[in-house]
Parts: structure tokens; sequence; C-alpha cells
């Protein structure tokens, strides 16, 4: 080849390579729009090792500069100019090896791979761009900046050694260690459970890192994991001191002058059914017969606005909690103990300031006329619902005509509501006998009979009462601003994968939208007693939206009522006490009040119930964990509750709890995970294990600190 050949073909070879440099550098400074590289950093990544194109990236760098596809900061680092995709959302980080970044607005979730995650954790609010779209698949992307952490503290459990330490978190959906120093360990040892704040975020080459901000107590202890939990939950552990000291500065004695603002109904037969361990009693009814023969029923609710008023520290605070909480052991209260269980609790024998829904009913329960307002009344009867049971099945004693009375005016009032489409959904439940330490005796179902069914109508019924009556004040398409309860239709995708799957149960869906709740209930009745009941009955509800609280006035599926509100429980739920201050504001006369100001309100409410839910969710969990970790080693049977790509989850007949098969622990054959069928199928085998099958297992292992039960199957 000639020298004027070779150069022809060198400087083609060389031009190429840089053109091939240009490509590497944009792909590679776009791929993470917020990070800036020096000169090093970049021959590193890009690999270069020709002289030649290392002397050259100084030349390639201006001209990508020049064209403005890139910029050189103060400190002489490089960063793209390129825009960020704008994509935003949370991360929910499924296992340790993705998670998906769930945007909302309807675009579909983000799929991104644990490495590409950066240093986010779930909960995160982040930026992400995206690189793969591929058709029929979740799109694929990349976290590019933290735009909000969603906490920087959280709950483990130390493992110790002379110079470091790591804290194992207890959060299941955090997948990594976080190391601590040891002056940084604050006298935590090995297996302390701890609250610990996060001092410095991964990186690629290192663990996060930590220091330790509270000692709980020993793992394995009632007192250090119940304390883990509502730290994990960022849950509230006492009342801030100024709280209190408001609290006890509130009035006891009810004056003179505010009698006469009320309605007086101390004369008119009242009493009270509750849990027998309750203290907070916030609802009662008052029963009187009329000249006409019709009844006059009252639901009096705790005043509690009463004594909490607007921009108080107290109001702030219960604002801020929104909900009581109830774990297995301990109430985390809404409010203070002084007004809780004292001041607005309707305890019996004492007079009591509430706001009350009363109506007039005949005996087929048709409401003939309805009064909203404020009252006084004097409780005659504390009822637990045991004793009213047993009133109610026959028994003789005081009041016990009045209570047979109005329990067949709300079993009337019942039917009446599923006669108009309300769903029956009754998932079991369960609660713990607790030895004075805090040990599990015990795993109970809770009943529900018809005491508490008679309490659960007449609330039902007030609070449908106040949302319509409420509605209805102004006419015309502008109504006056309210906390509504409402609760969505269901998602058709989900009923119809809910309706297949019934069918291989021998069960028929009518998936016509006005048939739909009457088919469920006629579903439910026909479930009740069988193996699939319970996984039937879950598998509904998640086929249902989220109840939630809005200033829209749409309906309540569940419940099938255009018009629905939380009126009844303000001593445990901040939402009732909104619903107290607007119903009297507008029945004082008051213009409609800031709906943005509101709605912002009923999201913040609607975000602590769940964060409530998730807590006593993970209580109970605990307990359970901890009860079968004591349990005999024996084969129990149980039913598949849920079926996924890594393992089997059953539930125990006998205890009601739920463990997991794990697929990697499938020694017979390999297995297949079918999704559309709730199922996984063995390859060579071809044995199946589908939701609702009922199985034998065995306790494999129990982990309280991760409130995780493995199990075997019993072949």
């Amino acid at each position: 080849m000639s020298k004027k050949k070779f150069k022809k073909v060198k400087e083609k070879r060389d031009k190429k390579e840089r053109g091939s440099v240009h490509s590497k550098i944009l792909s590679l400074l776009d791929e993470d729009v917020d990070k800036a590289f020096s000169l090093k950093q970049l021959t590193k990544k890009l690999g270069l090792k020709k002289k030649t194109l290392i002397s050259d990236l100084y030349d390639i760098l201006d001209e990508l500069e020049d064209a403005g596809k890139l910029q050189q900061l103060s400190n002489g680092l490089y960063k793209s100019t390129k825009e960020t995709s704008g994509n935003v959302g949370k991360v929910d980080h499924v296992n340790p090896r993705f998670a998906y970044v769930v945007v909302g607005n309807g675009e579909p979730d983000i799929y991104v791979k644990s490495r590409d995650l950066g240093s986010a954790v779930h909960g995160d609010t982040v930026e992400i761009s995206i690189f793969s779209s591929r058709k029929g698949a979740s799109p694929e992307g990349k976290v590019t900046k933290i735009v909000e952490r969603n906490r920087t503290r959280f709950v483990g459990r130390v493992e110790a050694s002379p110079n470091f330490s790591f804290i194992i978190p207890d959060f299941k959906k955090i997948y990594t260690d976080f190391f601590v120093y040891a002056n940084e360990l604050n006298g935590a040892k090995t297996n302390d459970k701890v609250v610990f704040e996060v001092t410095r975020w991964a990186t690629p080459e290192r663990n996060p890192e930590a220091k330790v901000i509270e000692i709980l107590g020993k793992t394995g202890e009632n007192e250090a994991e119940i304390h883990s939990i509502m730290a994990e939950f960022d849950l509230p552990f006492r009342f801030d001191p100024e709280v209190l000291k408001e609290s006890e500065t509130i009035a006891e004695e009810i004056s003179k002058e505010e009698i006469k603002k009320r309605r007086d109904f101390r004369e008119v037969l009242t009493f009270t059914i509750d849990p027998e361990d309750a203290k907070d009693f916030d609802d009662a009814i008052s029963f009187k017969k009329l000249d006409n023969g019709h009844l006059e029923i009252g639901v009096h609710i705790a005043d509690v606005t009463h004594y909490v008023t607007p921009g108080t520290v107290l109001d702030k605070d219960a604002f801020d909690r929104a909900t009581s909480i109830y774990l297995v052991d301990r109430t985390v209260p809404m409010l203070p103990e002084r007004l809780s269980n004292q001041l607005c609790s309707l305890r019996p024998n004492e007079d009591k300031l509430t706001f009350s829904a009363v109506f007039e009913l005949d005996d087929k329960a048709k409401v003939h006329s309805e009064w909203f307002g404020r009252t006084i009344i004097h409780s005659d009867k504390r009822f637990t619902y045991e004793a009213a049971q047993e009133l109610l099945e026959g028994g003789e004693g005081e009041f016990s005509s009045e209570l047979k009375l109005l329990n067949g005016i709300a079993k009337t009032l019942r039917k009446n509501r599923f006669a108009h489409g309300a769903v029956n959904f009754e998932t079991a439940e369960v609660k713990f006998k607790l030895d004075e330490k805090g040990k599990p005796l015990a795993v109970v179902p809770k009943v529900r009979k018809d005491a508490h069914k008679l309490i659960e109508e007449f609330m039902l019924l007030a609070n449908r009462s106040v949302a319509t009556h409420v509605f209805r004040m102004k006419k015309g398409e502008e109504k006056n601003t309210f906390v509504y309860r409402t609760h969505d239709n269901p998602d058709p995708d989900k009923v119809v994968d809910f309706a297949q799957f019934a069918k291989q149960f021998g069960h028929k869906i009518n998936l016509e939208d006005s048939a739909i709740s009457r088919s469920l209930n006629k579903l439910m009745d026909e479930i009740e007693g069988k193996p699939e009941q319970n996984v039937l009955q879950q598998l509904a509800v998640r086929a249902m939206a989220k109840a939630k609280y809005t200033t829209d006035a749409m309906g309540h599926f569940g419940l099938a009522f255009q018009h629905y509100t939380h009126f009844t429980s303000p001593i445990r739920r901040y939402p009732d006490m909104m619903v107290h201050r607007l119903l009297q504001h507008y029945l004082d006369g008051g213009k409609s009040v800031n709906k943005k100001d509101y709605e912002e309100k009923c999201i913040h409410s609607s975000e602590r119930e769940k964060r409530a839910a998730d807590a006593e969710r993970a209580s109970i969990k605990y307990k359970q964990v901890e009860f079968m970790s004591m349990a005999a080693d024996k084969v129990y049977k149980g039913i598949i509750t849920g079926v996924t790509d890594f393992g089997v989850f059953v539930e125990i007949i006998e205890t009601k709890c739920e463990g997991m098969v794990r697929l990697a622990d499938l020694k017979d054959d390999y297995y297949e995970f079918d999704e559309r069928n709730f199922r996984i199928i063995g390859r060579r085998r071809k044995k199946i294990y589908r939701l609702g099958d009922e199985v034998e297992v065995r306790i494999k292992k129990t982990d309280v600190d991760r409130r995780l039960i493995d199990l075997a199957f019993e072949n």
C-alpha cells in the first residue's frame, strides 16, 4: 500500500474513531444528566487507550461544547446540557432485582433495575429518564435525580464488631445493610433494635452509612418490636408537652349558657354499645316512642370540636396525626387522654356535649324526618357488645325490649342497603390474647354479631344523611364544599380477572355494571364456610377501588350510597372533626369554604389512614410470627392465598397466620409461574399449586425480626 493511500485509510479510521468517541461521550453524559465528570474519569469510562484519541479528547469536548451538547462547569468537570425527561414518580422497590417508579396520572409504571436506582430507596420521589419502551412491555428507565427523600430515619437490627458495624433494616423493601462506624453506635450492641439516621447515601462502590439515634431494646422483646413498628411508620410515641398542657387547661364544667344553645336529650333514654376494653365512647343511641307510633332515634356523637378549636396546638397536632392507630397491644391516640377518655367520652351517668343526627322512623325503617345540630345527653347505660348480644339473643334485662326493637329496624336498614346494591364484604380478622409481657397466648378470630351490626347501621344512616343534607343545601351545580368519604366503582379489568378465577371454583360473576354488586353478594353467600371463602373474599376486596376522603361529591360503591361521609367518630378521626365544623358552618348559613384547602386536608387524611392501616397490619403480622415461632412442630392445613414468581403464600387455617413456601425450596421439580391463572406448574411432573388450593405445610423457619414465616409443603 502506498504511503498516500495508507495516510487516507488512517485518516478515515481516525475520523471514525473520533466519531465513535463523540457518540460515547454524549451517551455517557446523557445517561445521567445531573452527573459531571473530570477528564480523567471520562478517559477511564470511555476506555480510551490510544494516545492520539486521549490527546484529541480536549478538542472533541470543545467541539461538543461549541455545539451546545455539553458544558464545562467552573470546577472543570463536564456535564450534559440535555433537559431531563420530566418523568417524576415514587419508587416501589419490589424485590432485590428491580423496582417500579410510579408516575401516576394514568401513565404506566416504569421498570428500573436495582443497579439503575442510584441511591434511591423505596418511597423516594425521583426523576427518571426512559431509555427503553418495548411494545407490550413496561417502559424501562434509570433514576437521574432524587427529588425528595421519603425519609432519612429507619429501624433495624445491629450487628456490631470492634471497628465497624452494620444495621440490617427491618423494612422489607430496603435490600441493603447500612454501615456504621464504631463512634456512631451510641452504645448499641449486637441484636439491639435501633432507630438510625442515614448520614451518607449509597454509591456504586459503597454501602450507605448511618448513625444510631435511639436504642429501642433487644430484638424479639415486645416493647422493642412494637416501638420499632411505630418508628418504622413514623408514628408519634408521645404527645408534645404543649399539647398535653393545652388539654389540661380546658374547662370540664358545662355552663348554663352552653346548655341553652343546645337541644336537650338528657331526659331521653340513651345508651352506648362498645367493645369491652373501650375507653373512648364517641357514639350513643337515644330511643323514644312518639305519639304517632313512630320512633325518634338519635345518633349522638361526641362534640370534640367544642373543645378542640381551629388554630390551637391541640388542633394542629390532631390534624397531623389525623387518626388513632390500633396496634395489637396499644392505641396511638389522635387526642390526649383527657379529651378522648374523659371530656369527650360519652361515659354513663354524666352530662355530655354532643353533635347529633335525629331521625323519625316507622317500623319499616322509613325516615319521615331528620334533624341535625348540637345537643346535650346523659347516657343511662354502657353496654358491651357481649352484654347487648345476650339480650338480643333472648335474654331479659334493662332496656332489652328497646334493644330488640332497634335491632329489628337495623336489620331492615341493612336489608334495604343490600337491595340497593351494597356489597357484603366481611373479611376474616383476628385478635390476640396476650400475657402481661405481651406474648401471644392465642389467636382468636373476631366475630361480628347483631350487636355490632345494630350500631353499624345507625352510624351508616347518620353518615349518609349528613352527607346528603349538605349536598342538597345548595341547588344547582355549585355545591357547598364538604368532606366526603367515597368509594369508586371497581376496576373492570380486575373484576374480569376475578370472575375468571372464581369460575375455576364453579362460581359465576355477572359482569354487567348494574349486576356486579348483587352477583358479588350472591358469591359471598355461596362460599361461606367453604375452603375457598377467605381467598375469594381477599381477591374480591383487591378488585375493589380504595375508599378515600375527597371534596368531590362522588358515591360510595361498596355501600351503594349516592353521598356518604364520616361524621360518627371524631375522637379517633380528624375528617369527622372537619365534617362537624362544616356542617355547623352551613347550618348557621355560612358560605361555601375554600375547596382547594379542604381537598389538601382530605389527601393528608387519606395518606394518614393508609399509614395507620399498614402499621396495624405490621403489628398483627409480628404477633402472628411470634405466635407461630412457639407453635408445635406438626403438619398444618392451609389455603394458598397468593402465588408469585418467587413463592407461594399459605394461610394456616387453624391460626389464620400466613407464611410462604419459597420456590427455591421446592426440590421435587422446577416450577414456573403462570401469572394469568394464579398458579405455579412443575415443568416435568406438571404438578400445580393454585390460589385457593388446600395444602398441608410445616413451619420451616420464623423470622420475628422481618416478620416472616417460611413454610414447607408436606408431600
